[in-house]
């Protein structure tokens, strides 16, 4: 009996019974997740949209978005970004030297320094708050140490403005700046630094030319992680920036509590969703970049 040919270089592929029941099966226990999601997460953003959209009198309009776009609350929105980008930045200055001492330590010294960073954000954000206040307060620990230093300026408006806000969400997005650094440092093979250093690089070069470069997709997760999660973030801001220093997330309160104004905090809700979709979209497109530059290497 004759056989039937294959076309060379082509290889049959033979699929098992039992990879599609498994597949089935697979699919019939991802209904409750998809479901859960869909209820949990997608009608509720999709309810927020059409509340956005919705004028007075129940059709369809862009005043909200307009309102939200202009005016004081466009200042407001401009003094979030950059509360945000401050708190990333210096999150991720703070964080890079202690994820980089913790990265050189032994394991089990490494894992204590991280459980040491890691246990107060276990603590309420709300008693790490206050313990901020009394620190930063005129006569707090640091302005009373700066006064009896007889520190220029002292004691230090610390409190109730854009400083004490950009200290306080700082140290909340700490934990997870060293988290995701210490975690791309301990990837990096150490033999190439050492190799570099044996063919002559200096500290600095090694450093900028090799270990920053390696180092580079974990600081730009860390730092857009920081600035996503400080976009919406509300505790800390509402306590330490008070009425004179308001942030998106007050202003929601703001307008859904004392306001009655549903269809504007929407509208705002709605534009920190897309600025969180653009800085995961940014993210995604310098990981798709560098993807395509290490297979353009790789060919060639």
């Amino acid at each position: 009996m004759a056989g039937t040919a294959l076309a060379p270089g082509k290889v049959r592929v033979k699929t098992s019974p039992m990879r599609g029941h498994r597949s089935r099966i697979a699919l019939v226990n991802a209904v409750p997740v998809t479901l859960f999601l869909l209820l949990l997460f997608v009608y509720p953003i999709i309810g927020v949209l059409s509340l956005s959209l919705e004028g007075d009198s129940g059709g369809f309009t862009l005043h909200w978005y307009t309102d939200a776009l202009s005016g004081s609350n466009l200042s407001v929105l401009v003094s979030t970004l950059r509360i945000s980008a401050e708190t990333a930045v210096l999150s991720l200055l703070v964080g890079f030297v202690l994820a980089h001492a913790i990265a050189r330590m032994r394991p089990v010294f490494a894992a204590l320094a991280m459980l040491i960073v890691v246990v107060p954000h276990f603590i309420s954000a709300l008693v790490r708050t206050y313990g901020w206040i009394i620190m930063l307060g005129e006569h707090g620990l640091i302005n009373t140490l700066a006064t009896s230093l007889h520190a220029p300026g002292a004691p230090y408006d610390l409190l109730y403005n854009e400083t004490g806000v950009v200290i306080g969400t700082t140290s909340v997005m700490l934990p997870y700046t060293v988290l995701v650094l210490q975690g791309v440092m301990r990837g990096v093979d150490r033999r190439l630094l050492a190799a570099a250093a044996g063919f002559g690089a200096s500290r600095p070069t090694v450093f900028f030319r090799i270990y920053l470069p390696l180092v580079a997709p974990g600081i730009g997760t860390a730092g857009l992680l920081s600035f996503i999660l400080c976009l919406g973030y509300y505790i800390t801001p509402a306590l330490m920036g008070g009425s004179k220093q308001t942030v998106v997330a007050a202003l929601i309160d703001q307008q859904v509590m004392k306001q009655d104004q549903w269809n504007s905090a929407a509208a705002f809700g709605v534009i920190l969703l897309l600025l969180t979709f653009a800085g995961l979209g940014v993210l995604g497109l310098a990981k798709l970049r560098r993807k395509k530059a290490h297979a353009r290497r790789s060919s060639s």
